[in-house]
């Protein structure tokens, strides 16, 4: 993710932040636990067999799902193909430029596409049309509109919204349109730490100071699918059981306000 190249800002930020999180406080008013406000509107797209627009505080994706009838891989030639892709558009951040995707992008796709896989959101076994000949491929394509913070935990949100929502057109094979078979709901919680304390969501300067940065992956039956750390700084064991903890609990409440 985009750093804060201005060091003696940040060292101001990084000291105001740290004081005000040790008497549990975060600069919008949030507990250390607390999301941002998200908002969701699904079909954003209209030619999509699926897609959703995501507000994360000021953070802003949309998701679109493709889905086209294609050769299936030849190590797994009974499943059907999942892939995802985001994009970081110029207008989204000063330092996002056009172009293939970069480090950050992918890593993002990477997290979001593993806790969607690993969670076994969609039956992929059902998305085959004829076994080792032709199977569904399903395309996840996230855009970044505007950035400030917990891209992975929007893009995800974005995605699952998106997969739920989507309604193939069976018209190319012969077959009747289908919804996608969708089996869990799952949610990730991107936590970042910053000083000795760890924060859920966080924003870009929270973001820019912090020292390592965990995502969690949850299914509805409050289980772990998915666990992502990222930049150079370390956690603790109990760190990371506390992180777990927090995503199950978060994820609990996010899936039953905005997925449900």
């Amino acid at each position: 993710m985009p750093r804060d190249e201005s060091g003696i800002l940040s060292e101001i930020k990084k000291g105001y932040i740290i004081r005000q999180l040790q008497e549990g406080k975060r600069g919008d008013g949030r507990t250390l636990e607390q999301f941002r406000e998200a908002t969701i509107k699904i079909d954003y797209i209209k030619r999509a067999a699926g897609s959703a627009y995501v507000e994360l505080g000021k953070t802003k994706i949309v998701a679109g799902i493709k889905v086209e009838a294609g050769s299936p891989f030849a190590d797994t030639p009974n499943q059907g193909v999942l892939t995802t892709n985001v994009e970081f558009l110029p207008m989204a951040f000063p330092t996002f430029e056009s172009g293939p995707p970069n480090e950050a992008s992918i890593e993002v796709a990477r997290v979001v596409d593993r806790g969607i896989r690993e969670s076994k959101m969609i039956d992929i076994q059902a998305l085959v049309i004829e076994p080792a000949v032709k199977v569904w491929i399903v395309f996840v394509d996230i855009d970044v509109i505007d950035y400030d913070g917990n891209l992975i935990d929007a893009c995800t949100l974005g995605a699952v919204a998106a997969l739920r929502s989507a309604v193939v057109s069976g018209s190319v094979v012969g077959k009747e349109d289908f919804k996608l078979p969708v089996r869990n709901t799952p949610v990730s919680v991107t936590m970042v730490k910053i000083g000795e304390n760890i924060v859920v969501d966080p924003d870009l300067e929270e973001e820019q100071i912090s020292s390592g940065r965990i995502t969690v992956t949850t299914s509805e039956d409050g289980r772990l699918k998915a666990m992502q750390k990222g930049t150079t700084g370390s956690f603790t064991l109990d760190e990371i059981k506390k992180a777990i903890s927090t995503s199950i609990n978060v994820g609990k409440h996010l899936r039953e306000k905005h997925l449900s």
